[in-house]
């Protein structure tokens, strides 16, 4: 079945999945960016935001890191079909992107403050980051940031992918290039306030904790291959020579 005979409940349930996961990332990168925009106040105090903050932040990690276990996509697809769950991992990322960006409050208490040329660095930082980021993310092979590859696949009549292991652009330097690029992200923001330490503090431990778990996961489905991947190439800073495969 080509995509013009698809159903038009498939094709519109596809196109939302698109526009509800990319307009969350582009808030997200607003919010990286300039900061809190705050559109609900929750009239807190200084301690109760923080808590609030944390709450929202806790969450948004749970929900990331539990889903993409392996357990946890085994128990899914005992409810929902095995062609649905990477989308279903998307609408929920997204979701909790639009709670966290939305519903964050901002602390008025301000700790660190960049002014002239670190500020101007700062923020060249940020920028150059960016692409990086994106150029990780295409590097991967079948680049699906939503989940509908499965879904176009199954329309088509064919079976689940099976994706080979792959070293390839910023790959060869780092094992999780996007996870580095958030960090520059994170940390290159100018204006430190209560509120973002504890953001960037959260997602730090997160990242790096995450990672430790995804490897494992890695490990347990590609096996030598990735262990010799471990071996040879940084896991998150790129302190060496790229690796040239």
């Amino acid at each position: 079945m080509n995509r013009t005979e698809w159903p038009l409940s498939a094709r519109l349930f596809i196109l939302s999945i698109r526009v509800f996961g990319s307009a969350a990332l582009i808030l997200f990168g607003f919010f990286l960016a300039i900061g809190p925009f705050s559109p609900v106040d929750l009239r807190l105090s200084s301690g109760q935001i923080l808590a609030w903050d944390a709450f929202l932040c806790l969450a948004f990690c749970v929900q990331h890191s539990a889903m993409v276990r392996n357990g946890f996509k085994r128990r899914a697809e005992q409810v929902v079909p095995p062609h649905l769950g990477k989308a279903l991992y998307s609408l929920a990322s997204a979701a909790m992107l639009y709670a966290l960006v939305l519903l964050w409050q901002e602390s008025p208490t301000i700790v660190m403050q960049l002014e002239g040329a670190a500020r101007w660095a700062a923020r060249a930082i940020f920028v150059c980051a960016l692409p990086g980021f994106v150029w990780a993310a295409t590097s991967i092979p079948h680049f699906d940031p939503f989940g509908v590859g499965p879904i176009k696949d199954r329309l088509r009549g064919k079976g689940q992918r099976t994706l080979p292991f792959a070293v390839r652009g910023p790959y060869r330097w780092v094992r999780h290039p996007q996870y580095f690029f958030v960090l520059v992200l994170l940390w290159t923001y100018p204006d430190l306030t209560a509120d973002r330490l504890l953001f960037d503090g959260i997602l730090t431990v997160w990242i790096v904790l995450g990672t430790m778990l995804e490897e494992r996961d890695l490990v347990g489905e590609f096996g030598p291959e990735f262990v010799e991947y471990q071996r040879r190439v940084p896991m998150l800073f790129p302190y060496r020579r790229p690796w040239s495969i």
